[in-house]
Parts: C-alpha cells; structure tokens; sequence
C-alpha cells in the first residue's frame, strides 16, 4: 500500500479567554493560550512538534519567533474569526504551495500539552485504513476532539466551499457525515487555568532518586550562571571560567635568592663599594673578578655569573672577597621563569577564586579576570507559625534557622542577600518565586512535603518550573525539591526540621554551585569508626567527629533543634548498610 501524503494545519490563535485569571481583575481578558508552558515547553512548539513527519506544516496565528524555518506561517481572516476561518486559512496556504495536492490533512490546536508525533502517526493509519472523510480523537473523559484528527484533503475543502461565511462558524457545521472518532489517551486539552496547573503537576519529575543520581542530575541540569569579566579585587566568591594564565615571567628576571653577593667568575673578588637593592635597576655591570653586595630579590646585574650568599663568603684585610673553602658550590640565583614563565597555566577554570588565588593572579599580573558568580541566595522561611520575635503563642515556633543558615550557605558558595518569613498561601509563595531578578537561588525552608499547608510544590508547577530533583532517597531531608523557573532562578526547597534544612542544604546546595558556576571541587570521603552502630536500610545524613583517621557517627539524632552539630566536625552521607570499610561522603561544617 502507497503511504499517504500528509500535510498539517497547527491552530495557534484564539483568544483563550477561558484561561484568563477570574480571581485577577487587572489580569488580560485574553490570553495568548498556544504560548503557555508545560513542561518547560511551549504549547505551539509540542504542536509542531507532533507532525514533524508531514510533508508541509502551516502555523495559523499571531505570527511566532522560535518556530522552524520550513513552518509557513499565515493567519485567518478575519483575525479571531473562529477555528474554521482557521482552518480555511491554512488550507488556502496548502493549496498555494507548488507541491501539489496532499492526500491527508492533519489538523491540531496547540492547547494539547501531552501530545505527541506517535498519536498523531496512529490517527493517520486510522484514516488510511478505513474509507472515512475524517477521523477524531476521543479523549479519556470521552469528548471528542475535532481539532485534533486527520481529514482527507478533498473532504475537508469540500467542507468549507459549502460554507456562505467561515466567519465565526463552529466545527460542527463542516463535519462529514462518514467520520470516526477513536480513543486516544494522554490528549486532554487546557481550556482552563485549573487544566494548565494539572498538566504541569502530570509534567513533573515523580521520582524519588538515590543520593548520587539526584546531586548529577542537579550538576547536569542546570545552566551556569553567563561568564563575566571582572578586575581581581572584586573577585571574591567567584569561580574561575577560563583558566588562570600568567602574562610575565616569575621571576621577570635573574634576582637574588639571599643577601650576599653578585659575583662575576672564581674567586678572588674584588668588591665594589655599591649595593644592589631589591627595585634597584641602575647598578653597573661587573666584569670578571669583580663583585657586588646584593639584597634578597634584586636584580642580578649585567656580567654576574652567581651568587653567593653571606655564609659562605669571607672579605680579606685587602678589599677581596673569597668563597668559604669549606662551604658548597651552590648558586643563589633565581633565574628568570624559574617558577612559571609567559603564557603559563597557572590554575584551571572552575576553581574557585579564593585568597591564594588572588595573589597568584596578582603574582602574574593578570588583573582582570573571567568568573561565574558570587551565587546569590535569598533565603524564605514559610510558615504561619514561624515566629522571629517577640513571646510565643501557643501553637507558635521560633524561627532558629533564619540567621544561622546563611552561615552555613556561604560555607557551600551561596551568598545569602536576605531573609524573609512567608505565610503558607499559594498566593506569597507565587510572589516570592516571580522575585527573583537579585538573586541566583532561593532557598525555602518548609512546605515541600507535599500536605495540606505545603504550598511550595503546587506554586512550582503553577509557573512551570522545572523539576529538576523531586525527591531523595534519604533522611532526615529527602522530600528536598530542587527546579529552576522559567527565567533560570533555581529554587532549592529544604525540609522545616532543624537539622534536617541543614543537612539537606550542605549536601544540595553545592551542587547547585556547581552547576551554576562551572566548579569543579573534589569530594571529601572518609571511614566511620562505628559503622555497625549506624547501619540502617536507608541512606542517611548524620553528624560525625574526627575520630582518629576515621569518623565517628551520632547513633541518636534529633532533628528538632541543631545540638547534634554542636562540637561536630562535619556531617556523612552515610549509605544504606554501610560497612566498615566502605567510603562514606563527608560535608565538612563551617569553621572545620
């Protein structure tokens, strides 16, 4: 059998006024509804996605930047004028092409957030195979969907020619009498915002991940922050993006590695009465048999084959100096490039720029350099019952978290630029994740368990975040969320316990900075000293002691209050029945 030609007809106009936001009376009245995300992704651009196989694709709508360059563009006429007036738009554009007449017409909107080409390839077969006009699909709460199916191309301009007025004519008046509508899953439309907030929930990542699929992930993810070009001062907490080159020679020439003496062939010397500083460059050569007191780090002057330095010389009554018979041939010269010279590598990019690093840089003089970074932090402390200041009511927490965990953020590579409390509602949670033009991440504490008073993963996939890590498989901590807003902002999402916010951001949050900046840090592993008393069938963040050259484990935690990090050196990721000769993951706490 000849396989049909097939072309499309992708509907991405309308005014989507049933999308428009009722409980907003300054939100638009209509909404442009085919560029709504799910998933990250366009719903126009899962469309045109879905009938990738066709031979011609015509886009009907507002013209779109984004779209390839083989989809024909056009719009209805009049603009608003309804899916059919759609429909004879594109098809007069099909029509126009030299290609010649398709047998099959496949005709989409872009409200179908899960479709996908496979759907769309069995509509086409279902066509081919019977003697049908058309065939629709029939969603999974049984409503037929007309502006997803297949046409054959003489039916369906058929269909239209019989109409006076494509104007603001419905689909029901060019149906074919012989059409079929099959059952087809995963095609439910968004007509709604409470439609767009379930297909983003359905978008999701479920999955709870092991400790170390879910940390590469967030290095894989994510996006680094854009490189940047900044002078050395302003460098601190930033994370070299191309490697550290030196631009001189160091030594920039033959100095002194000692106070002694310049000297210019063997012994005896006859000694000028002038000095060679360090900054001095005026000193007149030595000829042979000469030589010159000389200072640590000044320049070797002209003629002089090395130097000696003041223990090994001894000055006679006659003005002469001589090399100690007793002491060894060595030179105390520093011989130019000695340590690195012109165009040498001195530190990879994606080291993280510290002190050392700057006066290296300096040493070099490289002046300016190419970072990611600082990473920016806010941290949001949620709960109604959060309280900073002031008596507690019954029912009331002290917030205990809100000025310590920057502490422990800035030891990870996040600065932190405030702290705020937020009340649990979608609305507070929705205003503090579109704030995001200061800051890299936001870190929330609280509302990630997914309950009633837990707002975090709801608001997420309200603005079509991405989730990067759902779950882990860990505790205390493994309901953290890592995802990244539509804009780039990451937003890391801790437990509300005491030690389990904490645990969960030292072993998350470098990760991010990771990603974010390109760093590239070895992990610090160790043994436990008591791995029988911790064993367990989980994977678990516990405090730990130096313990010798072995770490010492808590075997009693509490996750209330932070007196399990008190006298602490760090904490391990201990894994599920750990042994006692398996590495565990250290996370050095700050100040250790």
């Amino acid at each position: 059998m000849t396989q049909p030609v097939c072309d499309a007809i992708v509907l991405a106009g309308g005014r989507g006024s049933r999308m428009a936001d009722p409980e907003n009376p300054a939100a638009p009245h209509e909404v442009d509804k085919p560029a709504m995300t799910v998933g990250g992704r366009r719903m126009v651009d899962i469309a045109l996605d879905a009938v990738t196989s066709c031979r011609r694709t015509v886009l009907v709508g507002p013209t779109r930047t984004g779209v390839p360059d083989h989809v024909v563009q056009t719009r209805e006429s009049p603009v608003g004028g309804g899916p059919v007036a759609a429909l004879a738009a594109g098809l007069r554009s099909l029509d126009d092409r030299a290609e010649g007449t398709a047998d099959l017409v496949v005709v989409i909107a872009s409200d179908l957030p899960f479709l996908d080409a496979a759907t769309v390839e069995s509509l086409i077969g279902a066509v081919s195979r019977s003697q049908t006009d058309a065939v629709f699909a029939r969603d999974s709460a049984g409503r037929t969907q007309f502006l997803l199916g297949v046409w054959r191309h003489a039916a369906l301009r058929s269909a239209l020619a019989q109409l006076d007025s494509v104007e603001g004519a419905p689909m029901r008046t060019i149906l074919p009498a012989d059409h079929l509508v099959i059952a087809v899953s995963g095609v439910e439309d968004c007509d709604t915002p409470a439609d767009l907030l379930a297909a983003r929930l359905a978008a999701q990542q479920p999955e709870t991940l092991e400790v170390s699929d879910a940390l590469e992930r967030v290095r894989s993810r994510l996006p680094a922050l854009p490189i940047r070009r900044i002078p050395l001062q302003d460098s601190a907490g930033t994370v070299l993006a191309e490697p550290l080159v030196s631009r001189t020679a160091l030594p920039a020439v033959d100095i002194s590695a000692m106070d002694g003496y310049a000297v210019c062939g063997t012994d005896p010397w006859t000694l000028r009465s002038d000095i060679a500083y360090a900054g001095t460059s005026d000193i007149a050569p030595l000829i042979e048999g000469t030589a010159v007191r000389i200072a640590t780090g000044a320049a070797l002057p002209r003629g002089a084959t090395s130097v000696v330095r003041d223990e090994h010389i001894t000055r006679e009554s006659d003005g002469s100096a001589r090399r100690i018979p007793t002491a060894p041939q060595s030179d105390d010269t520093r011989r130019r490039g000695e340590d690195w010279l012109p165009g040498t590598e001195l530190v990879a990019a994606g080291t993280p720029i510290d002190a050392a690093v700057r006066s290296l840089a300096a040493s070099a003089e490289v002046f300016e350099v190419a970072v990611r970074g600082p990473v920016r932090g806010r941290v949001v402390i949620s709960g109604n019952e959060i309280r900073s200041t002031g008596p507690l009511a019954p029912g009331e927490t002290r917030d205990v978290l809100g000025s310590v965990l920057p502490e422990y953020l800035a030891h990870c590579g996040i600065t932190v630029v405030d702290v705020t409390l937020l009340e649990d509602s979608a609305t507070g949670f929705r205003d503090v994740l579109t704030r995001t033009r200061d800051v890299d991440v936001i870190i929330v504490v609280g509302a990630t368990g997914g309950g009633a008073a837990d707002q975090l993963r709801g608001t997420l996939a309200g603005i079509d975040a991405e989730t990067v890590v759902g779950r882990m498989r860990m505790r205390p901590g493994g309901s953290q969320i890592t995802a990244a807003l539509p804009d780039g902002t990451v937003v890391l999402g801790l437990p509300g316990n005491p030690l389990a916010a904490v645990g969960t951001a030292m072993l998350a949050a470098p990760a991010i900075v990771d990603a974010l900046t390109g760093r590239t840090v070895p992990s610090r592993i160790g043994l436990l000293s008591n791995a029988a008393e911790v064993r367990s069938s989980t994977p678990r963040i516990v405090p730990v002691t130096a313990d010798g050259t072995r770490w010492r484990a808590d075997t009693r935690v509490r996750t209330a209050h932070l007196a399990h990090l008190v006298g602490r050196d760090a904490l391990a990721v201990i894994p599920a029945k750990v042994s006692a000769d398996e590495p565990v993951t250290i996370l050095p706490l700050p100040h250790h």
